[in-house]
This record gives structure tokens, sequence and C-alpha cells, in this order.
């Protein structure tokens, strides 16, 4: 399962956040709520490692030949140890982000997935006897890796002006300074896809229970078809997955725009959008533009989700879905980026000019 637990957790209490007041109550408490939130995202993690766990302990005593001493203690066994390896990620992804450059979690994640690097590698040796589609595939995952860092960096800037008054003397003099909103294309990440594989991933699993090659019934025939189709080959699996992407991102985006409350914001900080007026009017208008751009963010997560099955269609090779997964590309190129910011901004405090 590795940090996966934590993940979800934090990702459920984001979006809990967002639509209870009781955790809107405790992010406006500052830093005091921030440590309740994180206290509870730590108690979910447990939580979410004990159900895997014990998931995993009874797939492998069910499974011929994987446990040798299935029962109770093995279950035990199996479920501290998920449990034990999921908090040492945590906590020390906490330790990086304390005293490293960016977010810990973030930086496990990554390192995990360029440590899948030699198998792909070795995956693409062992096709060499088809160069042309090998690289066909490289090629598209080059373009795929550009595009995600196009789509990352894309945003819309919102001018903004400040009205501010500065004394000088006995007298009060009225002065405005101007600035930006940036309100990203792609502002909910890769949670959508995260989102969108986990709840397809629930049809197939629960209809493997009931598939029996022995049987002609119609239970057992709708299950195969619902196993089929809603596997990794099906083509019902990959248009549902592009259509949950793009609705998990609308979702997740106005979540987090609902939580941010930039116009509310703006109002207390004395400012304005040129042309609107504050308030609910500049509220609607932000959702406008927010809903505009998220249609060019919502259809590029779906194609990158389908990506893989393009890549089988167009390479004729049946391994692209091991070699491209979409989430890990995002994660990747999401947390160099990051990082590469994170350096950045450290050079400068210390007055060098930078790297880029």
């Amino acid at each position: 399962t590795g940090i996966m637990p934590y993940i979800s957790s934090s990702i459920i209490i984001q979006l809990l956040t967002g639509v209870t007041d009781y955790f809107k109550n405790l992010k406006a408490q500052g830093e005091i709520g921030r440590q309740k939130i994180t206290q509870i995202t730590r108690y979910g993690t447990v939580l979410l490692a004990t159900v895997q766990g014990y998931g995993l302990a009874v797939g492998l005593e069910s499974s011929a030949d994987l446990a040798i001493n299935p029962g109770v203690f093995f279950k035990i066994s199996t479920v501290t140890t998920i449990v034990a390896g999921t908090i040492f990620l945590m906590w020390l992804g906490e330790q990086i982000t304390q005293r490293g450059i960016g977010n810990g979690i973030s930086l496990i994640i990554f390192a995990g997935i360029v440590s899948t690097f030699p198998a792909i590698g070795a995956e693409l040796w062992l096709l060499r006897d088809q160069p042309f589609q090998v690289g066909l595939l490289i090629a598209l995952g080059l373009l795929i890796i550009f595009s995600i860092v196009v789509f990352t960096e894309a945003q819309r800037r919102i001018p903004v002006q400040y009205g501010r008054s500065v004394f000088r003397g006995n007298r009060m003099y009225r002065s405005q300074g101007s600035s930006h909103i940036p309100i990203r294309v792609n502002s909910a990440g890769m949670i959508p896809l995260i989102f969108a594989f986990s709840i397809l991933a629930l049809p197939a699993v629960v209809a493997s229970y009931f598939v029996d090659p022995a049987s002609n019934g119609f239970v057992p025939s709708l299950a195969q078809w619902i196993s089929i189709q809603f596997g990794p080959t099906g083509t019902l699996y990959w248009v549902t997955i592009f259509l949950l992407v793009v609705m998990f991102t609308f979702f997740y985006t106005l979540v987090v725009h609902n939580q941010q409350n930039l116009a509310e914001q703006l109002q207390n900080n004395n400012g304005f959008i040129p042309g609107i007026r504050p308030g609910p009017p500049t509220k609607d208008y932000l959702m406008r533009v927010i809903l505009r751009i998220t249609w060019g963010g919502a259809l590029f997560l779906g194609t990158v989700a389908v990506i893989p099955s393009i890549a089988a269609f167009i390479t004729g090779l049946e391994s692209t879905t091991s070699i491209l997964q979409s989430t890990s590309l995002l994660i990747m190129v999401g947390v160099a980026l990051d990082t590469m910011r994170q350096l950045e901004s450290q050079l400068l405090m210390r007055n060098y000019e930078g790297f880029v």
C-alpha cells in the first residue's frame, strides 16, 4: 500500500473541509485548527492502512501457496506490518517537509516512480525487435510529458487593484497597487485520476467473485461481461475513466475554489477586479472564469488518463499500460516542477541568480 493511505486520508479530509462546518471551523482557527486537522489525517491514515492490510491478508490467504500459515496470527502480523510501514513513511515525509525542500510525501512518491525506470527500460529492451513501435512509444511519452508541463504551468491571470491609505505628515493620501490572481488551468492535479481509477476498480473486483466459467446462467454471464468490460483492456473501462476524470476535475476544482473564498479575501484586503463590483459580482465573475478554463484542464486530464489505451492502439504494443502510466507521469512532472521552484526560491533568498 505504501503511502497511499495517507494520500487517501488527506484527500478525504480536504473534501470534508469544503462541505462540512466542523472542518471549516477548524481551518478558520489558524495554526491550532491546522494541527487538529493534521492529527485527524493521521488517525484516518492508520484506519485506512488497517483496512487495506486486512484486505491484503485475506487476499493472500485466498490464493494458493501464498500464505504458509494462514490464520489470526497471519492477519495480525500483516496488518501490523502494513500500518507500521505507512506510519514510518508518513513520519519520514513530514521530516523531509520540515527540514528539506518541498513536500516530503510528494518526494517519496517521486522516488518510488523513478525506481521503476529500470523495469521500464527492461520492458523496452525486450521489445527491441520492434524498433518502430518502441520509438513511437518513446516519442509519445515525451509528447505527454511536454503537454503535462504546459498544462501544469498554464494559468489565467486576473488583474487586481488594491486601494490603501498612506499617511504623510498629518494628511492621508489614497494610493493604488496592482497585482493579479493566478488561476491554473489544471488546478486539480492528479487527484481526479486517483478518484476515477479507485472507483472504477470496484465493479471488476466485485464481478470477479461471481464469475464461474462452468456455469452458463445469467448472473455469471453478466459478471463475466462486467469483469471484461471494466478491466484494463475493456473499451467501456476507458470511456468511463475519461468521463469520471472530467467530472471529478470540476468537482474538486469547485471544492478548492470554495475553500479559498477569493472574493471575500479581496474585499477584506480592499482589493477589487477592474470593472467588477466587490462582493457577489466578483464571486460570480471568478466562478465563470474558473468554469471556462477548467474545461481545458478537465479534457486534458481525461485524455492523459486514457493515454495507455490510445498508445496501445497506435503502437500495437500490449505492454503500454505498464509503461505509460498517466498518474505516475503527472506526479513525476508536478513534483519535479515544484522542487525546481523551491530550489529557485532558496537560491534567490541567498542572493544567487538561480539555476533556471
